[in-house]
């Protein structure tokens, strides 16, 4: 396997830039495999994040069986099968009091347009627990992975998640131009209206119509303190790239 291939890198990246993916879950009654279409967001630790109907084939089988399976992939241009994927595999949970809030502020964050039916009675926020995930990237580039492999450690970051929300809208609001930087000379993207949907300990969750990138952090950052002095670090690098 190549030295320069990072498995748990390729997988963390899929699970925060996917904003859709394939849902396998067991017929209630049956046990025959069911697969549909859903959107998906990215819990603060990387663990997916569902907005579904009750009146759903598949919810009705994730709360009989909570055993899913979901499939995302890079949509790479081409043959879809020479991008990367991974098949994730987990518990579906209802959201709780504890989590809903963060759940669905994440979730809405990341598809705006939800909020039209996000509180209509037979809609629920779901958060896959994962058990692991099977990645596929390319030949010679197949690897099972445990969750502490690509999901991130947020049990020292609960300074940086209560903040979190103001730090998505004070980069949304009063510095849009920094979010274009770190799209355009740091993840070499195309100009857009580029903004941020997310941030955690390892990096920050950017998009633009459809469009979705990762900038992950050069080291851990779990303070707002941090996190701001991280922000003006990268803005920083990226202006020096113009130099």
């Amino acid at each position: 396997m190549p030295a320069s291939f990072n498995p748990n890198r390729v997988a963390h990246s899929l699970l925060r830039r996917s904003r859709q993916g394939a849902l396998a879950t067991l017929m209630n009654g049956t046990g025959d495999p069911y697969c549909s279409l859903v959107n998906v967001a990215s819990a603060p630790d990387g663990a997916p994040i569902m907005l579904i109907s009750r009146l759903a084939v598949h919810t009705k089988n994730a709360l009989a069986d909570p055993r899913v399976s979901l499939m995302l992939d890079e949509r790479a241009p081409g043959d879809p099968l020479e991008g990367a994927r991974i098949m994730l595999s987990g518990q579906a949970e209802q959201a709780t009091d504890e989590n809903r809030d963060t759940l669905r502020r994440r979730y809405l964050n990341a598809h705006p347009s939800a909020s039209d039916y996000a509180d209509f009675a037979d809609f629920s926020f779901f958060l896959i627990r994962p058990s692991g995930t099977h990645l596929v990237a390319g030949f010679g580039r197949i690897v099972d992975l445990a969750p502490e492999q690509f999901l991130t450690d947020v049990s020292d970051a609960a300074e940086l998640l209560a903040a979190e929300q103001g730090a998505v809208d004070h980069m949304n609001e009063d510095h849009r131009d920094a979010l274009g930087l770190y799209a355009t000379r740091l993840l070499g993207a195309e100009p857009a209206e580029w903004r941020c949907s997310g941030c955690d300990p390892d990096g920050l969750d950017l998009m633009a119509d459809r469009r979705t990138l990762r900038l992950d952090f050069p080291e851990r950052v779990t303070t707002p303190g941090r996190l701001r002095k991280m922000l003006v670090r990268l803005a920083d690098e990226a202006r020096a790239k113009d130099d």
